[in-house]
C-alpha cells in the first residue's frame, strides 16, 4: 500500500488546524492582556480616589 496520496491528502487539514491553533491561542493572550491591563487600570483608579469619592489630582 502506498501511504504518500494519504498523507498529501492529509497535510492541508493538519495545516488549517495548525493556522487555527495559532489563531485562537493569539486571540485567547490577547484578551487575557487586554483583561489584566483593564484590572491593572482600575486598581490604579481606584488608589486614586480619596475617602470623599473624589480623584486626588485632575485627569
Amino acid at each position: 500500500m502506498d501511504i504518500w496520496p494519504t498523507l498529501a491528502a492529509l497535510i492541508p487539514s493538519i495545516g488549517v488546524g495548525v493556522l487555527f491553533y495559532v489563531a485562537m491561542r493569539a486571540i485567547v493572550r490577547a484578551d487575557r492582556n487586554e483583561r489584566a491591563a483593564l484590572a491593572r487600570l482600575d486598581a490604579e483608579q481606584d488608589s486614586a480616589v480619596d475617602g470623599n469619592g473624589t480623584p486626588t489630582r485632575d485627569s
